[in-house]
């Protein structure tokens, strides 16, 4: 068992406030104990928030170079990649992750890393801007600063990629963070607050909170804290941006989805299945950007439904450590009912079970788990085809020609993802520009961190990644002076 009974606060490992507030973390497995953590109050926030203020105001960081504060990502992404085999187990662990999600994770966090070195090295961190009339007498040079202390709040499904969302290019900017972590990521996250530490950051830049909900409450609130980058559920997005509006503090928000698989009559299905098993099923369908729901042509709509449900009913459930698993359980047994709850609601709603179901899987009774499911005869105003479920369950939804199944797609109050299935990429490609989604996937293609990732309508304000996601960081400031 693990035991992590100090916080860590300002790029330091210090006492908590209150040294029993100890959280047994859990195995979704079997619920046995993984390890005990502490986790943070009021007072650490304060703490926290204190030395962010004292870094950010008079300490190094915010007046180092770009290329100083690129390099210590680097060594960043070095410690990581040395130990990303340890990383992925002890996620799988925590989150119930299967082991092959997290394992080909670890890559894409540094995909996800040069994605923002190479926006920071091509940033325009100070630049002269020509004036629009010849005859004006002055230079316009435009600057872009740090915002100051940021408050970066986020979920427990894959927690390293959402902590270096916010990470990267907060401190690439030359912010200080607070980094508030979910209780159930506890053990992974004192790992990531050690591998910053090894970094070298200087003191009082980053701190790593795990907390309750009434905590990250407070921390979002605080006075002292400059932006607040969430992700998470639509709900507490909607809570947050209010605090932020209240304050005017600056905010960006990564919310849910209900996304979209459109599959045109031109596709191939094999191919469609197989792409779907990671693109609507991976990390146990406890994902946002998922896409969940299947859009098929009703001439094809049965060939649709059957290879659907022989993916579907492939896929091995259990320990996700054991090497053949690709669903393991869910986070808690709360989300587990939850799942359970949908699946229910799905067959009172009438639509057609072709597999799956709420029994848990046999002999798999002594964990948070779910039996993959799949809802055909779905109508698009279902609860089931509207809400997030976070859970394997797939619904399959009819359309009448593409005008109608763009329709389907945009009846939504989500807009996070969604992809195109064609054997014709320019077609897909076609579509994909009518739909309201910030992400679209093309043929099973993964996701950009070099291009803007966030969401339309409920699904988020601003943009992660790249160069736009550096923007939110920054502040900018226009100097003029005379010739």
């Amino acid at each position: 068992m693990i035991i992590r009974d100090r916080l860590f606060i300002g790029g330091s490992w210090v006492s908590p406030s209150d040294p029993a507030l100890l959280l047994d973390i859990r195995s979704p497995h079997d619920h046995s104990v993984l390890g005990r953590v502490a986790q943070a109050a009021e007072n650490d926030v304060d703490a926290a928030v204190s030395a962010a203020r004292a870094a950010f105001d008079h300490g190094p960081w915010p007046r180092t170079s770009p290329r100083e504060r690129q390099e210590i990502i680097r060594r960043y992404d070095a410690l990581r990649s040395a130990r990303a085999d340890e990383i992925a187990a002890l996620i799988s662990a925590e989150n119930g992750s299967a082991g092959w999600f997290t394992r080909a994770g670890q890559p894409f966090l540094t995909r996800q890393a040069n994605a923002d070195l190479k926006a920071a090295e091509e940033f325009g961190w100070e630049e002269v801007i020509a004036p629009s009339d010849p005859a004006v007498p002055f230079d316009t040079i435009v600057r872009r600063e740090p915002i100051g202390v940021v408050a970066a709040v986020i979920p427990w499904n894959s927690p390293f990629s959402a902590a270096s969302a916010k990470l990267f290019p907060a401190l690439l900017a030359g912010n200080t963070v607070v980094l508030k972590v979910s209780p159930e990521n506890s053990l992974s996250m004192a790992l990531l607050a050690d591998l910053w530490q090894e970094a070298g950051l200087p003191e009082g830049v980053l701190s790593v909170l795990p907390a309750d909900r009434d905590t990250s409450e407070y921390l979002v609130s605080h006075p002292d804290i400059d932006k607040i980058a969430f992700t998470g559920s639509t709900r507490a997005g909607r809570r947050i941006a209010s605090i932020a509006g209240e304050q005017l503090k600056r905010v960006s928000l990564e919310l849910g989805g209900k996304s979209a698989a459109l599959i045109l009559e031109d596709a191939d299905l094999t191919a469609v299945a197989q792409g779907l098993r990671f693109g609507s099923l991976g990390n146990n369908g406890e994902a946002c950007i998922l896409q969940t729901r299947i859009l098929a042509p009703r001439s094809r709509y049965d060939e649709t439904v059957a290879v659907l449900k022989d993916m579907v009913e492939s896929l091995a459930v259990g320990d996700p450590s054991a090497p053949d698993t690709f669903i393991g359980p869910m986070i808690r047994p709360d989300q587990q009912q939850r799942v359970i709850d949908y699946i229910r609601l799905g067959i009172e709603e009438g639509a057609r079970l072709v597999t799956g179901g709420p029994q848990v899987p046999e002999g798999l009774g002594t964990g948070n788990y779910v039996t993959p499911t799949l809802f055909a005869d779905v109508d698009n105003r279902m609860r089931i085809a509207r809400e997030e479920i976070f859970g394997p369950v797939l619904v399959v939804i009819a359309y009448d020609d593409e005008e109608h199944a763009i329709k389907i797609a945009n009846d939504s109050e989500y807009g996070l993802s969604g992809g195109i299935w064609s054997s014709s990429p320019e077609h897909a490609l076609d579509v994909a520009r009518r739909l309201r989604t910030g992400t679209v996937t093309l043929n099973g293609s993964p996701i950009s961190f070099d291009g803007p990732f966030g969401g339309y309508k409920a699904s988020g304000l601003g943009r992660e990644y790249g160069t736009v996601g550096l923007t939110g960081y920054v502040e900018h400031k226009t100097i003029t002076r005379m010739r």
